[in-house]
């Protein structure tokens, strides 16, 4: 008995090798074999459905089309399990018969546009599947027969059109020419797509990827008039969808009338962990790297890196907004824990400033940090008032806040934002400062670099700013930044092993501390005597000896340059050359290294010239710890 069990257990597993084959192997249905043409002019859609139902029927297979034109004049029902498979040579063309599915009625319409609220009036349609694809070398073209706007009877506004599925696969194929979206997919998870191209750029949108979660897209190539990839989250399917867990790698996306890569304007669920990378954009009227929360959505754990941007009139965005057009009462969302690493961008004119724009009452935006952030915009402004500009809080276009006061970074209602070697320039002559900051708290440039404006009264302006930092931070002339504080902002430079000592608490040898000029810290400033000799001598402690960054603040609101010795317990160390920095209220910053010892140093600053030098706020030493 124990023989024949070990006989027939053999059995069973050489029987279990023998249906595996067939099990893992699914079946190829070609659409000739279902009486599809593929002459460019029968319509070859009900072939099309017969051999997609014969695949899934059989549990799944792959439904081949070889090369050939196959016309089609209804909508192609996807079903579970099956890949279209497109050989090269092969095309599925739309038809303007005005005989596809009629959209649906949707008691959700009034949450987003037309186009985002119906999917069954679409040349490709699914509903609830799993384990379905798309691939191939193939095309899929609308042929100009698809819809921008919003379809009438028969018509189709969307070349693929998937809701509710999970695991899809979009390799290799071409989307061409598809009316309002070539692909909109909402509530599908689990994507993969690579080498997918796209051209929708006489048209409309490229990909629509709504309240999706795992998707990983790679060497995409997509060209779009309106949006080219944009992820959203809006109220279609009566519920708020989470999103996250994105990785966009080693594409390249133009957007003629509006935005390359986009979060926004459908922002009901929230999104997070998204990840991009090596991608390459090659224009965008609206912005570049776009991101607003219009509905309610937190959006945090964003990552750009290694992205080169040109022709952009907006290159970086971000922006609150309180539209709230979403279902279950939406509040107002925010931004945070962004990063942007390696990024260049050359602007489209005329240009909208890169901008963040948080809202007020702590729905702001905060942690977001730029290294390695170049930005040309086209410049060609003059000079404009350096006040709030307005804003439309229910727009999110780049165009609904007014013109920015900076020709570079324009910064309200946001904190804890750090710039790091970054820098930001202009093609021609622009009147604006580079940098002006509202509302804002614990802004850091190091190591920023800007243009200087010829006309400009500053080159970063803080207003109502807590803790703002400019430091190891120049123009592209190689002189100190031009910084305008108002009363209401204070600077701090201090760092874990960093200290600040003011000026007015050194020993002053012929001058006077005076508080008559605003943006100073503390409690006034040092306004030395104007002859050769005048100095400000303050001692400084390091816990161990080494090399220490001093970053000296000061103003000099004349047009010539105050030079200065600075020397280290009686050893010079540098001779900096103070530049004008266009008043008496404008403060800059110069950064030396000192060689300190363990134990009080004691830093001079001494006047060499008649002029004598500028009034001197701080310094800010970086000692060994």
């Amino acid at each position: 008995m124990r023989r024949l069990a070990q006989v027939a257990a053999v059995l069973a597993v050489v029987a279990a090798m023998l249906a595996a084959p067939a099990a893992a192997y699914a079946a190829t249905y070609n659409v000739r074999s279902y009486g599809a043409t593929g002459d460019g002019s029968t319509d070859d859609t009900p072939a099309i459905n017969a051999a997609i139902t014969a695949a899934s029927s059989a549990g799944g297979g792959t439904v081949q089309f070889p090369s050939g034109n196959y016309k089609s004049k209804h909508t192609i029902h996807l079903k579970s399990n099956v890949t279209l498979q497109l050989d090269a040579g092969s095309t599925i063309q739309g038809s303007s018969a005005d005989t596809y599915d009629a959209a649906e009625s949707n008691p959700n319409d009034s949450y987003q546009d037309y186009g985002h609220s119906h999917f069954h009036d679409a040349m490709i349609y699914g509903d609830r599947l799993t384990n379905i694809g798309i691939t191939g070398a193939g095309t899929i073209d609308g042929a100009g027969n698809l819809i921008t706007g919003n379809p009438g009877s028969g018509e189709a506004d969307k070349i693929l059109s998937l809701t509710r599925c999970d695991g899809l696969r979009l390799d290799g194929v071409t989307f061409r020419r598809g009316g309002h979206f070539a692909i909109l997919t909402n509530n599908c998870n689990n994507i993969t797509s690579d080498h997918l191209h796209v051209d929708t750029a006489g048209d409309r949108d490229g990909w629509n990827v709504i309240s999706a979660s795992n998707v990983t897209v790679t060497n995409a190539d997509i060209a779009a008039n309106d949006d080219a990839l944009v992820f959203k989250s809006d109220f279609a399917l009566g519920a708020k969808l989470p999103n996250g867990h994105v990785t966009v790698t080693d594409s390249h996306l133009s957007a003629q009338c509006c935005n390359a890569l986009m979060f926004g304007s459908e922002t009901c669920g929230d999104f997070t962990d998204y990840n991009f990378q090596r991608i390459n954009i090659t224009g965008a009227d609206k912005s570049g790297l776009g991101m607003v929360s219009m509905d309610g959505a937190n959006i945090s754990d964003v990552h750009y890196r290694d992205i080169t941007m040109t022709g952009v009139r907006s290159p970086i965005m971000q922006k609150i907004g309180t539209r709230k057009r979403c279902g279950n009462s939406p509040g107002v969302g925010h931004i945070s824990n962004i990063t942007y690493d390696d990024i260049t961008a050359t602007g489209a004119g005329p240009a909208f400033s890169p901008t963040i724009w948080g809202e007020s009452g702590g729905n702001r935006i905060s942690d977001v940090h730029f290294t390695n952030v170049h930005i040309t915009v086209p410049g060609g402004n003059g000079t404009t008032g350096t006040g709030v500009p307005s804003n439309d809080p229910g727009n999110y276009n780049p165009n609904s806040i007014g013109t920015r006061p900076a020709y570079g970074w324009y910064v309200h209602n946001a904190h804890d934002i750090t710039w790091t070697n970054s820098s930001v320039d202009f093609a021609s002559g622009d009147g604006r400062p580079a940098v002006i900051a509202n509302g804002a708290a614990n802004l850091t440039f190091d190591g920023f670099t800007a243009e200087r404006t010829a006309n400009g009264p500053y080159d970063m302006g803080f207003q109502s700013v807590s803790g703002y930092c400019v430091k190891n931070s120049q123009n592209t002339a190689g002189l100190a930044l031009r910084v305008n504080a108002d009363s209401a902002s204070s600077q701090n430079c201090s760092t874990a092993t960093g200290v600040q000592y003011q000026a007015e608490g050194c020993t002053v040898f012929h001058g006077t501390v005076d508080a008559d000029h605003s943006g100073f810290t503390g409690t006034g400033f040092v306004n030395g005597t104007n002859e050769v000799g005048s100095y400000v001598e303050c001692a400084v402690t390091a816990a161990a000896a080494g090399p220490a960054p001093v970053t000296v603040r000061y103003a000099n609101g004349t047009t010539t340059a105050r030079p200065m010795s600075i020397t280290v317990n009686g050893t010079v160390a540098t001779s900096p050359t103070f530049a004008g920095t266009g008043n008496w209220d404008t403060w800059a910053t110069t950064t030396f290294t000192a060689g300190l010892n363990a134990g009080t140093n004691l830093i001079r600053l001494t006047s060499t010239t008649a002029g004598g030098g500028p009034n001197l706020d701080r310094l800010d030493v970086v000692a060994a710890a």
